[in-house]
């Protein structure tokens, strides 16, 4: 009996999975983990400016002082994870459009989907309208808002990255004196910003971006990495949906209370 010539994906070297589209999809899914958990992390940090102004400029401190080498190494990981993520996530988009270099003519729900084909299967009652229905659907993507821009919500936030740092790591270096110790006072410098009304509208429009660029991330990433079992679609869309939603309010909580005068 003649033996099959191909070889089975489960065979492939880890290098040549990492290269299909399956493989791409999958460490863009296992890149983008760790950077979503930062953001989450990041989130809480900030948040402390609502406790105080001093618990914050302590928590800055900490992490230039105490665990400066963990930031560091943190830090240096990050930029690599980011450096892949992008990286991999611009060939992806690249793949589809030269598999579909035509834009689709509208896009429809999977729930709208179901419901035509459903509605269509009813009124044919025979294989022929089975048929009939498939066509219909073809020609439209089943994709959300959040996984159509995830390429613009991308690169926007990652011009964000550079904007962020700039404005605050890089920032006006004010100290404060603390137990005869000098310190940055990093809050002084958010609320001086986050009062002019330019950064803080633009930062709570680029929140919203992150929260959609999050959404789709999360639950493709879930995807990706098989976690998404038979009854687990719907939790996943909703926890993916309920985490993205909950940091981008997050980091929307301190420009708007520091914006409207409730941190001063």
């Amino acid at each position: 009996m003649p033996q099959a010539t191909g070889q089975s994906p489960f065979h492939l070297s880890w290098l040549e999975r990492s290269r299909s589209p399956i493989g791409k999809k999958l460490l863009t899914g296992i890149t983008g983990l760790p950077l979503a958990g930062f953001v989450g992390v990041h989130m809480l940090g900030n948040l402390l400016l609502l406790v105080s102004p001093a618990a914050f400029n302590d928590y800055g401190n900490s992490l230039e002082t105490t665990f400066k080498p963990l930031v560091w190494g943190v830090e240096l990981g990050l930029g690599v994870a980011i450096a892949l993520h992008a990286a991999l996530g611009i060939q992806i988009y690249i793949a589809k459009r030269k598999a579909r270099p035509i834009a689709y003519a509208s896009y429809k729900s999977v729930n709208q989907v179901r419901g035509q084909a459903e509605q269509t299967g009813n009124q044919s009652g025979n294989q022929t309208g089975n048929q009939t229905d498939d066509r219909a659907i073809a020609p439209h993507s089943f994709q959300t808002l959040s996984s159509r821009t995830m390429i613009g919500t991308g690169i926007t936030l990652a011009a964000f990255i550079v904007w962020h740092l700039v404005t605050f790591k890089l920032g006006s270096r004010y100290e404060i004196v603390t137990d005869g110790h000098a310190q940055r006072d990093l809050a002084r410098l958010v609320i001086e910003t986050f009062q002019q009304p330019f950064y803080t509208f633009s930062y709570l429009g680029l929140m919203a971006l992150l929260g959609l660029h999050l959404r789709h991330g999360l639950w493709s990433a879930l995807q990706s990495l098989g976690a998404l079992g038979k009854g687990m679609q719907a939790v996943a869309f909703g926890a993916s949906l309920l985490g993205a939603g909950a940091i981008a309010a997050g980091f929307g909580v301190l420009p708007i209370a520091i914006f409207c005068g409730w941190i001063r």
